[in-house]
């Protein structure tokens, strides 16, 4: 029985993408620790309007139910490669299409990925001030992977897949009685 939904968006063109790898390696975890059902978008899924797009309606259908699946959500999983030390710019203006009130109080889970450790802090720098703005929750635990983190598009670096476990187990405050319903089954 789903207990919330959770909602990952990637920066992303590429497919397949290490950012979507890894996103997904969270959605996997939480659906199976919580129950959540995962639904996971990409810059590819939002569709050809956004690069012209000035505000939300401006987007065709398809942009516009990712836009509202990340609004409905209960909980999101955001990332992104890293591009000159800092997120895509379509991420950025996907997200500049959402009211600034729209995510108030809700949990994300920050992830970046990049080709190595000079980047890592694009969650802190980044990612963290911009969903700060939307009054957005962002969960303490955020997890970069660098290139070596991945083996053909899937996540192999322990140190990462803790990282993970851990940023995934603060989501459980938020879903409490989910996690003891998992836990009974």
């Amino acid at each position: 029985m789903a207990r919330g939904n959770l909602v990952g968006f990637v920066g992303n063109f590429s497919r397949p993408s290490k950012s979507f790898a890894l996103v997904e390696a969270v959605a996997n975890l939480a659906e199976e620790r919580y129950g959540l059902t995962p639904r996971l978008h990409d810059l590819t899924s939002v569709g050809p309007s956004l690069g012209t797009a000035r505000s939300y309606k401006d987007l065709d259908e398809t942009g516009r139910q990712v836009v509202q699946d990340i609004i409905a959500a209960d909980a999101l999983i955001v990332g992104t490669p890293t591009y000159k030390g800092s997120y895509t710019g379509l991420f950025k203006h996907l997200i500049d299409l959402i009211d600034p009130l729209a995510l108030q109080g809700k949990p994300v889970i920050l992830t970046a990925t990049g080709g190595g450790e000079r980047h890592a802090l694009i969650v802190e720098h980044q990612l963290r001030p911009l969903f700060g703005f939307f009054m957005a929750h962002t969960l303490p635990s955020a997890v970069y992977a660098a290139d070596r983190d991945f083996a053909d598009y899937r996540l192999v670096s322990d140190p990462i897949r803790s990282r993970v476990e851990q940023a995934v187990a603060e989501l459980g405050a938020f879903f409490p009685s989910a996690q003891l319903a998992v836990a009974a089954e």
